[in-house]
C-alpha cells in the first residue's frame, strides 16, 4: 500500500470538521467503547473528548488506524479488519491479538507483521 493509498483509506476516520482522527469512530468500527479504547491506546478517557487533548489523541490512533487501514486493505473491507484485529491471534506471539499487542505498545510489531504478510512471508 502506498503512503497515498494508506492516507487515504485512514482518512475515513477522520474527524472531518477538524484535521485529526476520530476516537469515536475508531471505538465504533472496533466495537468498544470509548473508555476501552483509551485503555487500548493509553490515553486518560477525557483525553479522548476533550480539545486540547485532539494532538495527543492523533498521535495515539495513528498506529491503531494504520493498522486498520492496511488489514482492511488486505481483507477487503475495514469490519473484517477489526474483526481480525480483535480476535485473530497473531503467529509467534503466544495466542495475542494485535489487539493485545497494542495494548501492551507493540504496535509498530503488528505493522511489521502486517508488511511481512503483505510481502509474502507468511503466505
Amino acid at each position: 500500500m502506498t503512503a497515498a493509498a494508506l492516507e487515504l483509506t485512514a482518512s475515513r476516520f477522520g474527524d472531518g470538521q477538524t484535521p485529526f482522527l476520530s476516537a469515536r469512530r475508531v471505538s465504533e468500527l472496533l466495537g468498544v467503547t470509548l473508555a476501552e479504547l483509551a485503555g487500548l491506546i493509553g490515553v486518560a478517557r477525557n483525553t479522548l473528548t476533550a480539545r486540547s487533548g485532539a494532538r495527543k489523541v492523533d498521535a495515539a490512533l495513528s498506529p491503531v488506524v494504520r493498522i486498520l487501514a492496511m488489514a482492511g486493505e488486505m481483507a477487503g473491507d475495514e469490519k473484517r479488519a477489526a474483526i481480525w484485529f480483535k480476535h485473530q491471534p497473531i503467529p509467534g506471539w503466544a495466542g495475542k491479538t494485535a489487539y493485545d499487542l497494542v495494548r501492551e505498545g507493540k504496535a509498530d510489531k503488528v505493522l511489521a507483521y502486517l508488511e511481512a504478510v503483505r510481502s509474502g512471508v507468511y503466505a
